[in-house]
């Protein structure tokens, strides 16, 4: 049975894999029985062991709150002849800045109903662009 070694792009994916777990300060353990899977399994995908098949990586992204593209989005852009659909799309869209991914997981982790509908409020108010003031005319000398 012939092996291979983990691509560029598996290795970038389970970097994002580890790196977005611990931004959540989720274990290993809570991750892989949100996956279904043991969590030395889990250990094998952060550290390039096992390659993730796309159906495994759909439910480590809704376990850890991201989008597919999330696992992709600091992967160097494929040359142009093996392009697929994901990298004809000119920007992928999720949280991948810390602050992003503190606040997801700050929110995450606030248990009452009330409180998370505040903080979407507010979130959503300081989003608005805020009108800008305006500015009077001089006034006029008679």
């Amino acid at each position: 049975m012939e092996t291979r070694d983990p691509s560029d792009i598996d290795r970038i994916v389970s970097e994002r894999i580890y790196a977005r777990r611990n931004q959540l300060e989720m274990s290993q353990p809570e991750l892989a029985e949100r996956v279904g899977v043991t969590f030395q399994q889990v250990q094998k995908y952060e550290n390039g062991k096992n390659r993730v098949s796309a159906g495994r990586l759909y439910e480590i992204a809704k376990a850890l709150g991201v989008t597919i593209q999330y696992f992709y989005e600091s992967a160097p852009r494929l040359a142009l002849s093996r392009r697929g659909v994901a990298e004809e799309q000119s920007e992928f869209t999720g949280p991948d800045t810390g602050e992003e991914l503190e606040l997801l997981g700050a929110f995450r982790r606030i248990q009452q109903a009330g409180a998370r509908k505040a903080v979407i409020d507010l979130a959503k108010k300081q989003a608005r662009p805020q009108p800008k003031p305006v500015a009077k005319a001089p006034r006029r000398k008679r």
